[in-house]
């Protein structure tokens, strides 16, 4: 198999990963919730984690992240912990469902939402910030970079804009952590959503949010944390990690991070920026091959999502996988107001998308299964 679906999930995980599950399932307990060597050990590899993610994210301190199952759960803490009725909201067209449904939840509830236009090639038109500013502008939610074209978003922008006017700046990092640098101080970010199985490095069920201090967000659960049990309310980070931790996962995670700090995130964007670059100079001249996304610009994620023809988006990937055994994401990937804005609302996309353990060759391979489907379509 020639795994080119690394959005969706990173694989394969670096061998430590596994290893540190596996020994997770023979030595922890449940965090918090005793004194003996298992519950102990449980709670050193959290609070470790934590450590490496505040460190990884520039974190005032480690107590700002809280542990949830998945960047989905982070940003429906943020976004329903947050905005009330009456609120306002802006956020983009290149938002993932992730985004946009829970803020179409809350505009049922009574907050008010602006979506920011893009272009063409889905970038974001900046200029629209100040025309959607309102007196009651609470927040900008914004993805750092699009699932579906690679474009990374002008954080430092979105973030004078929400400076100037007091707001706060909510961050889908979904595609970017791991990947690109970040640092919530210097880019103004006050709440930062991210997930542990992408470019983390990490198994499934795992993810996190930053809130930094001072800003106060409504628990999405409550319930039994293990610590300060005759109190009706709780700070971070149990504020919001109701209920047991995903800790085999996060076992994985704090494992994953080692591995990054070891190979160092600049060294491994690089490579699979060298992969997409291999792949994208192979297929953009091939007949019948259209490709979206700004390939301008150097700012942007390994990502590269194309259609051929008039094909439909799903039967290009089965036919890679059925003949060429290569995994590839094609549909909508949860980015319906990206899809209306590039026009490929019915035909969908097919992206293929790369990781530092992909190789020139199966690069190569993928552009000539291109080329031939295009050939014979």
């Amino acid at each position: 198999m020639i795994y080119l679906d690394n959005a969706a999930t990173t694989f394969p995980k670096p061998p430590e990963v596994e290893q540190a599950v596996t020994e997770a399932f023979h030595t922890l307990g449940n965090a918090g919730r005793g004194a003996h060597a298992a519950t102990l050990d449980a709670s050193r590899i959290i609070y470790g984690t934590r450590e490496r993610l505040a460190e990884l994210f520039h974190a005032e301190d480690a107590s700002r992240i809280a542990f949830t199952c998945n960047v989905t759960e982070a940003l429906n803490i943020a976004i329903q912990g947050l905005f009330e009725p009456g609120d306002h909201v802006i956020t983009s067209v290149c938002e993932h469902n992730s985004v946009l449904r829970p803020l179409y939840l809350m505009e049922q509830r009574g907050v008010k939402v602006t979506y920011l236009p893009a272009d063409f090639k889905g970038r974001i038109l900046y200029d629209e910030l100040e025309h959607a500013y309102q007196s009651d502008t609470k927040a900008v939610v914004i993805t750092h970079a699009s699932n579906l074209t690679g474009n990374v978003t002008d954080l430092e922008r979105i973030a004078a804009f929400t400076e100037k006017h007091h707001l706060l700046l909510i961050v889908d990092a979904a595609q970017t952590a791991g990947v690109l640098p970040i640092d919530v101080q210097k880019q103004n970010i006050d709440v930062l959503c991210f997930t542990g199985h992408k470019g983390l490095l990490g198994p499934q069920g795992t993810g996190g949010i930053y809130v930094r201090k001072g800003v106060d967000v409504r628990p999405l659960l409550a319930g039994g944390t293990g610590v300060k049990s005759y109190s009706k309310t709780q700070e971070m980070p149990t504020a919001l990690e109701a209920g047991t931790l995903n800790g085999h996962g996060i076992a994985g995670l704090y494992a994953a991070l080692g591995y990054l700090q070891k190979m160092g995130i600049g060294m491994i964007y690089k490579r699979e920026m060298a992969l997409a670059d291999r792949f994208y100079n192979g297929v953009k001249d091939i007949s019948g091959v259209n490709i979206y996304g700004d390939f301008t610009t150097e700012n942007r994620v390994a990502v590269v999502s194309l259609n051929i023809r008039d094909l439909d988006s799903g039967s290009v990937s089965d036919w890679l996988w059925e003949d060429y055994e290569i995994a590839v994401r094609a549909g909508a990937h949860c980015a319906p107001m990206m899809h209306e804005t590039l026009g490929t609302k019915e035909q969908g996309a097919v992206r293929f998308s790369f990781s530092h353990f992909n190789t020139d060759e199966e690069v190569d391979a993928a552009v000539r299964a291109v080329r031939e489907i295009a050939e014979e379509a």
